[in-house]
């Protein structure tokens, strides 16, 4: 029997959730799948510059799940944009929090 999931920990819930390559109709368009999770850890990692031991503590989680959360996202994007695909941020097993670390809604 596998290990239960932590849930995650995020601070931020985009506002924009769907991106395309400009020109191109959204019938004919693949779709990458970003979770919320993920986006947190591009987030975290190559906006702000934070440590991945830092945040992986951040989103209440081990360095080497942060670590694969991170590769798994950059792997989704590159695909997205090598391939002229949409990107579509929506799911994941998290829940948002405020700054304090108090809870914010659960996802």
């Amino acid at each position: 029997m596998p290990r239960p999931r932590r849930c995650r920990r995020v601070s931020f819930r985009p506002d924009i959730t769907y991106f395309k390559p400009a020109g191109v109709r959204l019938s004919g368009l693949n779709e990458c799948i970003l979770t919320i999770d993920e986006l947190e850890s591009i987030r975290l990692k190559d906006l702000l510059g934070i440590d991945q031991t830092e945040a992986a503590k951040q989103m209440n989680i081990s360095q080497p799940t942060f670590h694969r959360l991170l590769l798994e996202a950059r792997k989704k994007i590159a695909d997205a944009v090598v391939n002229g695909k949409a990107i579509r941020i929506e799911g994941g097993y998290f829940r948002i929090v405020r700054r304090g670390g108090r809870r914010y809604g659960r996802f």
